[in-house]
């Protein structure tokens, strides 16, 4: 192989080396992006979690307090005061409560001990908090494919750095076969690195 050829070559692998570096740079950018983007989900998602679950504790607490009030009076025979609270059962607790009712309770002994263990109790804002959090772990797992994906381009910058270390090397040297050996481990670890790197998810956001 000629010098002239020989140059064309090395000239032409720093070419195809630096637009890969600033491709794999782009690419580890964005994705760092993605992975800021997906954290702050993940952490909003978590927060409004913890203010259904909040809201949630709040109306158990709520319901609660007005059945045992109801459970006194009715105990008591103080029908009036025992119709006043259970007027006063919220939306929600009405489907477990007539359900706990209708397993006799104090006839059975193997009704539920309260209506808070039928499966009829269900709260909307447990169900939310649920599904937030559940929101937040998928934006979590986001976050760390993110973060791999982004290394992965890092590497990719680095190994593409090393190509254009040995074709610069390569036009430094007087002897021929070093130039071919530096060409040829140059152009293999670009190809290689390149091969890898067509594998992996590209991102175009902006």
């Amino acid at each position: 192989m000629s010098e002239h050829r020989l140059d064309i070559a090395a000239t032409l692998l720093l070419a195809l080396a630096a637009i890969a570096t600033a491709w794999a740079t782009y690419q580890s950018s964005v994705w760092r992006g993605n992975q800021a983007q997906a954290q702050s989900a993940s952490i909003a998602a978590r927060v409004e979690s913890t203010r259904e679950a909040a809201v949630a504790n709040r109306q158990i607490q709520v319901d609660v307090a007005i059945f045992t009030q109801w459970v006194d009076a009715f105990a008591r025979d103080e029908t009036e005061l025992a119709d006043f609270y259970r007027s006063r059962f919220r939306d929600e607790f009405e489907p477990a409560f007539a359900a706990w009712v209708a397993t006799r309770p104090r006839e059975s002994p193997d009704a539920p001990p309260s209506p808070f263990a039928m499966p009829q109790y269900r709260l909307a804002a447990t169900a939310e908090a649920d599904r937030l959090e559940e929101q937040a772990a998928e934006h979590g797992r986001e976050v760390q494919r993110d973060i791999e994906r982004a290394d992965d381009y890092m590497l990719a910058v680095v190994l593409f750095a090393m190509t254009l270390f040995f074709a610069a090397l390569s036009t430094k040297l007087k002897s021929r076969d070093m130039r071919i050996a530096l060409l040829g481990l140059g152009y293999v670890l670009f190809l290689g690195t390149a091969v890898w790197l067509a594998t992996q998810p590209v991102s175009l956001s902006v």
